[in-house]
């Protein structure tokens, strides 16, 4: 019998130091109860450490942290992604540590350069499959991308492999658990290997990483599946090649698995960047009543602050709606009226518009007023500052630079309006956080009279409906309207899009739970020609 641990860790990308410590750490405590322990991709480095990678400080520290990791690694074997030069050429590899020694390694064949991924830009490949034997059994060795394609896996397997360990830094979006199960147990079948898939788990960035490290056995089956965003070591056993039934954690919901995804997110953002605190606005409207329980749940209620700022414009229910959500998640609240502030811009600028007509650009002043505030606060606390935004709203422009897209992380920057509200009424689903008048109002900056969303933009379902076509899969406008949508809306809506990636720019990071995110995800000019038409 052999048994193997999978060692699903939550890494600070270039902490290598204190990466090797927690895979010295996680040898020592499991020496005795497993045989093999398999870390994610790029363990060492974190992932993606982009650029540092070309540090030449970079390579040294890898080297001195396997020099230690290998001291450790007697009376148990390691397998540990980390980055290597060799011959001048640097691999993302896979080293087999074991007695003292770094015994083997495997260079990363199938090297990802889309969405996220840049690893052509660091990396070179490899060609060769690497396996060894551990208790009587053949294991192999590939990283991440390989698994998904049949010439990494076929090498392995020709090569005599019965288990293939597949060390994953793989990014999470919606359905990306399921759809991740499903090729490698085809992977698993076709080939005739049980297959060990540990990845890595925790915010970075952008990016989350959900674990989900499973096993299947060579019929692709699951025998073994970790708990999703959290850390820690499991252990599987094996009779000969075939896994033992384990632990199998239960598959998360839709709204529930991208809940946590924008929970870990936030926490890792926050803590990672040095921060132990945030604060944020509270409208009394649905974006912000989400990021607050997000942030709650992330950080403790201890952690949060939220601030009201009305103004002429607010309406009552609105300041009521966002005191009954602060006192019912126990966090500090205060209310400052924005008036004296907008009262006196106006009056600064009375000379200069005279003549001019009210228009969008008082709307703005108020809410930079209000970007003022939360960034005083934030800077006489030390809080970082969370917007509120969504990517319905951010992929049109509905937000004002320097004022509500002001701050240090969006959570929910990568989450459609339409999915804002299904998330909400997700997190009530045991009790009532979010005031339930705040889900059925229609949403409404509150920077005119009588102000509603549907005032400016689309019907919020059309509009996601359209953003997933355009912005998530490349769609060109005739080919949406094909499918049935509007022209006129369809049109406007594309316009908007490529009007506004000069504001989406200038926006804070947040998390993506969606297949096509702005930022790495979506690179596009801000300076361009070109339309979908």
């Amino acid at each position: 019998m052999t048994t193997v641990a999978l060692a699903q860790l939550n890494l600070l990308v270039g902490d290598i130091a204190a990466n090797a410590r927690q895979v010295i750490d996680c040898a020592a405590r499991l020496k005795g109860q497993a045989d093999i322990i398999v870390f994610p991709e790029l363990t060492l480095t974190g992932y993606p450490p982009e650029d540092l990678l070309l540090r030449p400080a970079c390579d040294e520290r890898v080297a001195a942290a396997l020099r230690d990791i290998a001291a450790a690694a007697r009376g148990i074997t390691l397998v540990v992604g980390y980055p290597a030069m060799r011959d001048g050429v640097r691999y993302n590899v896979a080293g087999l540590l074991r007695d003292g020694v770094v015994e083997l390694e495997y260079r990363k064949m199938r090297l990802p350069n889309y969405s996220v991924f840049d690893e052509r830009r660091y990396f070179e490949p490899g060609a060769h499959a690497v396996v060894f034997e551990q208790n009587g059994v053949t294991f192999g060795l590939t990283v991440c991308e390989d698994i998904w394609f049949d010439q990494p896996v076929q090498r392995a397997a020709a090569a005599g492999a019965q288990v293939l360990l597949n060390l994953n830094a793989s990014p999470f979006h919606q359905g990306k658990v399921r759809e991740r199960e499903a090729m490698v147990g085809d992977r698993a079948r076709r080939f005739g290997v049980s297959v060990v898939y540990v990845n890595l788990v925790g915010g970075q960035d952008e990016l989350v990483f959900d674990g989900g490290s499973f096993v299947v056995d060579d019929h692709g089956v699951i025998k073994h599946r970790a708990p999703v965003f959290a850390s820690g070591e499991t252990l599987v056993s094996f009779d000969g090649a075939q896994p033992r039934a384990g632990s199998i954690a239960a598959l998360l919901g839709a709204e529930e698995e991208v809940y946590r995804a924008l929970v870990c997110g936030t926490h890792d953002y926050v803590y990672k960047n040095g921060f132990s605190s945030v604060v944020l606005g509270l409208s009394g409207g649905i974006d912000s009543a989400l990021t607050l329980a997000i942030a709650v749940d992330a950080l403790g209620a201890e952690s949060v602050e939220v601030v009201s700022m009305p103004s002429r414009y607010t309406a009552d229910i609105s300041n009521l709606d966002a005191l009954a959500q602060a006192r019912a998640q126990d966090v500090k609240h205060q209310s400052i009226s924005i008036e004296p502030a907008f009262d006196a811009f106006l009056a600064m600028l009375a000379p200069t518009f005279a003549g001019a007509d009210v228009d969008i650009t008082e709307e703005n002043i108020q809410a930079r007023c209000r970007g003022i505030v939360l960034m005083a606060i934030s800077n006489k606390r030390g809080h970082m500052l969370l917007t509120t935004g969504n990517k319905s709203e951010m992929s049109v422009g509905y937000a004002t630079l320097y004022g509500d897209m002001a701050g240090g992380f969006a959570p929910l920057k990568d989450v459609p309006k339409t999915l804002v509200y299904r998330l909400a009424r997700w997190r009530n689903r045991d009790g009532e956080i979010i005031p339930q008048r705040v889900i059925d109002r229609p949403p409404s900056a509150e920077l005119r009279p009588d102000q509603k969303d549907s005032d400016s933009l689309p019907d919020y379902d059309l509009l996601d409906a359209v953003l997933a076509l355009y912005v998530e899969q490349d769609k060109a406008v005739d080919d949406i309207v094909a499918a049935g949508y509007p022209r006129a809306e369809v049109e406007r809506i594309a316009r908007l899009v490529d009007r506004n990636e000069y504001k989406r720019r200038q926006a804070p990071p947040g998390v993506k739970i969606t297949r096509r995110a702005y930022g790495r995800d979506r690179r596009y000019p801000i300076v361009n020609g070109f339309r979908l038409n």
